[in-house]
């Protein structure tokens, strides 16, 4: 099957962090886009390929450089490319050495011996679709990159910079592959290279391999683990829905790199996209009218100054809050929660209102437990609250 270079366009994480950080983090934005960050950080970069690799010229190797040539053209780069052979390196590998208007792209141990000519243009391909993805844009996924990384190798880094820096890795891995793909135009050599670097076997099945990577997602929901290059078996099984799916895939994969969403393990991303989910809870959760007491909206601004409820109701508002994390269930509790006692003068009604706002999220065990130890009730009252927050809530409707 062919694949096209046009398709090959940053996945939606990449531009995501992009528009994050250019937003939320100017400053630091401006520095890594600085010319003096650039430079110093090619300079480094020469003198270590200078350093630790034989370079590999065209005269010598000309069958290797042709893979070059073909996969500059599927891959519309039109810049010179040096190839390397690093030394001291046994392990089978390769990388690229980015810098603007120039390819460095260096093998490690074995691999040129290992993989036959179409394995070696597909490792081309993919360490070219690095390149590829770094001058999208001017360069802004190279620097979202650089940021990233050097925030979360900072001592005083948050967990959430460095999964936000690990996940943005996994994906560019994930893109890097589909590059592959775009230059051989065929499954197989992309899958059967990948094998081969990983195991160091000389001949693999890519279709059995295909199909051992399908085998294990029939049997269990499966998340890499993996800190910058996802396990093989998700690879290939990425590369086999996107050469079949296309856009449909993307949901697919991010399970398969992100897994089940959970508090201890948010990144950047998903800790604004669950401080956009709190907001819009509260706001459905405030929209009765008899709930917006000078006292409760005042409480309400304490967490978004702009605050407003909403208008209307919304279930996909709590489609969209229903987690299987313990602490994320945990922390919608406690939200919810903290206004049951911001207005004394509502009585139990806000307590009624979370119970029943609970029932709907699917939290309401959870949230009877944690009411009753808190407000210092007993567990058959809250039930029993629980049992006619129905009545009272549409006759406060009704009032209201």
């Amino acid at each position: 099957m062919e694949t096209s270079d046009h398709s090959l366009e940053p996945l939606p994480y990449h531009v995501e962090l992009r528009d994050y950080l250019k937003s939320r983090e100017r400053e630091l934005w401006n520095w890594f886009a600085s010319a003096r960050a650039q430079a110093d950080y090619t300079e480094i970069l020469r003198l270590d390929l200078l350093k630790s690799t034989y370079r590999l010229d065209a005269e010598s190797h000309p069958e290797l450089y042709q893979g070059v040539e073909e996969a500059k053209a599927r891959l519309q780069l039109d810049i010179p490319v040096t190839v390397y052979q690093a030394q001291n390196s046994p392990l089978p590998n390769a990388a690229l050495y980015f810098i603007p208007g120039e390819g460095h792209v260096v093998f490690s141990g074995p691999v040129l011996s290992l993989l036959n000519a179409t394995e070696i243009k597909s490792v081309l391909g993919h360490e070219l679709a690095h390149y590829h993805l770094w001058q999208w844009e001017d360069g802004d996924l190279h620097i979202t990159d650089r940021l990233i990384q050097a925030v979360a190798s900072d001592p005083r880094a948050a967990g959430s910079h460095e999964q936000t820096a690990r996940r943005f890795q996994l994906y560019t891995e994930i893109f890097a592959d589909r590059g592959s793909l775009c230059v051989t135009g065929d499954v197989n050599p992309v899958v059967a290279g990948l094998v081969k670097i990983q195991t160091g076997l000389a001949h693999v099945s890519a279709p059995g391999y295909l199909k051992q990577a399908e085998e294990i997602f029939t049997k269990d929901e499966v998340a890499t683990m993996e800190l910058s290059h996802p396990e093989a078996f998700i690879r290939a099984r990425a590369l086999s829905l996107w050469q079949n799916q296309r856009q449909e895939a993307h949901s697919q994969i991010a399970r398969m790199i992100e897994g089940t969403e959970a508090l201890d393990e948010l990144d950047l991303i998903g800790q604004a996209r669950q401080v956009k989910n709190t907001r819009r809870l509260l706001e459905c959760f405030l929209q009765p009218k008899w709930f917006q007491t000078p006292a409760i909206l005042g409480h309400a601004k304490l967490f978004f100054d702009d605050f407003q409820p909403a208008t209307t109701k919304d279930a996909s508002i709590l489609d969209a809050a229903k987690f299987g994390d313990a602490k994320l269930r945990e922390y919608l509790c406690y939200v919810l929660l903290d206004f049951v006692t911001a207005d004394p003068e509502l009585d139990d009604m806000p307590l009624a209102a979370a119970l029943d706002f609970c029932r709907q999220l699917e939290l309401d065990a959870q949230f009877e437990k944690l009411a009753a130890k808190e407000l210092k009730l007993k567990v058959r009252d809250v039930r029993k609250l629980k049992e006619q927050a129905g009545e009272m809530l549409a006759k406060a409707e009704v009032a209201g």
